[in-house]
């Protein structure tokens, strides 16, 4: 485990690997014994898009709806063939800003989310033999009437398939048909079950009540002259949101620390963020032209019931223990936590869903 560079003149508590295991061991088994029923609230509203939409039609959606993602619907197939997220409207304006694209803006009216992802295969050298798209392996989850998926399965399909959504179907019939769409799982709502279970036990649990900056997690600012094996990514307001989307690809990240000249933190740029250019046709414009700072005010004019500001913009400290930084991470709409030094507000790190997930199940 690399320490921070904030942290270097502090004693750094340790646990045992006996108690780390056992810590662990408790709560994969937790996870274990509980199904994605759990998850299901009981009463809310998903939305799902036909695949034969135009994708611009599809990008309103999501941003009238205040939604990162959403199923696909395929009427002819009478099932579900996939999702569309942020990041595909991010490829798509990446390819519109790009000269010689083959994507114009008019196209986006008639240009279907079919069309688009069969494109998008064929440029990623998805396609068989006879230069079909291969359909990327969809990932749901099967809620049958038995004791449906465990939350383990599920927790672990998150972090094998790079996902933020993974939709919950339900179907009676064995052939799979008729599926009905239950609900859009994510990690937070995971977490949250096993904040409920554990909080109250949390002082058997040494692990839990562990500062952040003494446990493997996350991805810290390097120090000066030090390599690191992940990059960390920070912009200013004044960048272009060009720059910013080509982070968000390039660096595989799903959000970025907007910080001032100081390094504290002003603002993050998500991936989710995207949506907002939907308003007023923002994303018709150069995006060399657009900051960062004029995008999210676009956002913040709409604030969307999905990812409040407030929500999406959380901070905690690096003295925080685990117990907190999941509590946090636990609320709706939160997918990570930015560390940054007490007072200054100057970034340290950022901590994401998966990464606790990562260190939860070893």
């Amino acid at each position: 485990h690399q320490v921070p560079a904030v942290i270097l003149n502090q004693t750094i508590p340790r646990i045992s690997e006996e108690d780390l295991r056992a810590s662990r061991y408790q709560i994969s088994a937790f996870l274990a014994a509980h199904t994605v029923y759990e998850l299901l609230p009981e009463s809310g509203k998903v939305v799902a898009l036909a695949v034969d939409l135009p994708v611009k039609q599809a990008f309103h959606i999501l941003a009238e709806q205040g939604i990162p993602v959403a199923p696909l619907w395929d009427f002819y197939k009478g099932k579900f063939v996939g999702v569309i997220s942020a990041s595909d409207f991010i490829l798509i304006l990446r390819q519109l800003g790009n000269h010689g694209s083959s994507l114009t803006e008019e196209e986006l009216e008639t240009h279907t989310i079919s069309a688009w992802k069969e494109g998008k295969a064929r440029r990623n050298g998805l396609v068989d033999g006879h230069g079909r798209p291969i359909p990327r392996h969809l990932i749901f989850v099967s809620v049958l009437a038995g004791p449906g998926d465990n939350l383990k399965d599920l927790a672990l399909k998150f972090l094998q398939n790079g996902v933020a959504t993974i939709p919950v179907i339900h179907s009676s019939l064995e052939d799979g048909s008729f599926p009905q769409l239950l609900h859009l799982a994510s990690l937070s709502g995971i977490l949250k079950c096993v904040c409920r279970y554990f909080k109250h036990c949390s002082g058997s649990f040494p692990m839990l009540q562990l500062p952040i900056y003494a446990i493997p997690l996350g991805t810290w600012v390097p120090r000066i002259g030090e390599s690191s094996s992940r990059s960390f990514a920070m912009l200013r307001p004044t960048s272009s949101l060009s720059s910013a989307l080509n982070m968000l690809v390039q660096a595989r990240v799903s959000s970025i620390p907007i910080v001032d000249d100081n390094d504290s933190l002003l603002d993050i740029y998500s991936r989710s963020d995207i949506t907002a250019l939907a308003k007023g046709r923002a994303y018709t414009h150069n995006l060399n032209e657009m900051t960062v700072y004029q995008a999210l005010q676009l956002g913040q004019d709409s604030n969307s019931p999905y990812e409040p500001r407030t929500q999406r913009f959380q901070m905690c400290l690096h003295t925080d223990t685990l117990l907190k930084v999941m509590e946090q991470l636990a609320n709706p709409g939160v997918r990570r936590l930015v560390i940054v030094e007490a007072g200054s507000n100057r970034v340290e790190g950022i901590i994401s869903l998966s990464d606790v997930f990562r260190f939860l199940l070893g």
